[in-house]
């Protein structure tokens, strides 16, 4: 019998209004614009393991993940977490979701509160949820902080008396306080020095393999991706255009874009070096759409076992 996914995302969409009214008279367009962030979108992360969701900057990974947790509120579909749909919780059914999902943001600075030790803010979430007292949310504390790869004596620290890498492991050790299944990873290293990068990574990896970890690993860069998960799901323009495993999307891209996204990863192979990559002038769609617009529908061809490329229907 198979086991059900840890998370699974059912036609998941998320809109913003952009409407500026003034702007839509003079043009003579209809009144209410929306930007389709998040369109349909469906996946699952099974337990134990990582799902990279990959785009450029602005497909909607980020606005995904925000959803999943509900820090951003989705406008249709359904949202999965242990079989729970996390849409319909009530406040506190949302905050005891919350404690077994985390996530971790680009900037640890700036999810770290400046005026606090870094201690306390590791300590406050496990305080919050009531799993420690102050006295032993201490413990816990310097507990995490080494297996983050940090010392314990560092706790009394403030965010701004650390480098990049160790305010990321910071953030990490905070996640892991309310002992979650799943961590949204928000282009969790890709601010930070390729070899800072590799250690933050091996890090994620370790503390999967000892904790049980899932990941949804959201990032731009396909190098870090190959790496580190297992599927990946390819996101264009709010939709998952390709869906499989780590070796099928990256030895077999099906998907125009995702053959793009491959072929901009730099080779270090000298004899590549001359290889003159063809620029594309292409015109990338606006994802603003008319308030009365209906999703084209989409189809998925299955080009080899849980390998999936999008194709529209006729």
């Amino acid at each position: 019998m198979t086991e059900a996914p840890l998370l699974r995302l059912e036609a998941v969409g998320c809109d913003f209004d952009v409407s500026r009214p003034w702007l839509n008279r003079v043009l003579e367009r209809e009144a209410r614009q929306l930007l389709r962030a998040v369109d349909g979108v469906s996946f699952e992360v099974r337990r134990g393991e990582t799902l990279a969701l990959v785009g450029e900057s602005g497909c909607g990974k980020s606005t995904t993940g925000r959803s999943i947790l509900r820090l951003v509120e989705p406008n249709e579909g359904r949202v999965l977490f242990e079989g729970q749909d996390v849409r319909a919780l009530d406040a506190p059914g949302l905050r005891s979701m919350r404690r077994r999902m985390q996530m971790i943001f680009q900037d640890p600075f700036a999810s770290l509160n400046p005026r606090k030790s870094v201690g306390a803010a590791i300590a406050e979430p496990i305080v919050v949820h009531g799993l420690a007292r102050k006295g032993e949310a201490r413990d816990r504390v310097a507990e995490l902080m080494r297996k983050v790869g940090l010392s314990p004596d560092m706790a009394g620290r403030f965010p701004h008396e650390f480098s990049g890498g160790q305010r990321q492991r910071l953030a990490i050790a905070r996640a892991l306080g309310l002992a979650p299944k799943l961590i949204v990873a928000d282009e969790a290293v890709s601010a930070l020095d390729v070899s800072v990068k590799a250690r933050v990574v091996n890090l994620m990896m370790r503390l999967q393999a000892e904790m049980g970890l899932a990941f949804l690993f959201i990032s731009h860069d396909i190098a870090v991706v190959e790496r580190v998960s297992h599927r990946i799901a390819v996101m264009f323009l709010g939709e998952i255009v390709e869906l499989g495993s780590r070796a099928a999307i990256i030895e077999n891209p099906c998907h125009p874009y995702t053959k793009k996204l491959i072929a901009a990863v730099p080779s270090p192979d000298p004899a590549r070096r001359q290889i003159r990559r063809g620029m594309s002038n292409e015109e990338v769609p606006s994802p603003v759409r008319p308030a009365s617009y209906v999703p084209v529908p989409r189809l998925y061809r299955e080009v080899s076992p849980g390998h999936v490329v999008q194709e529209f229907a006729a």
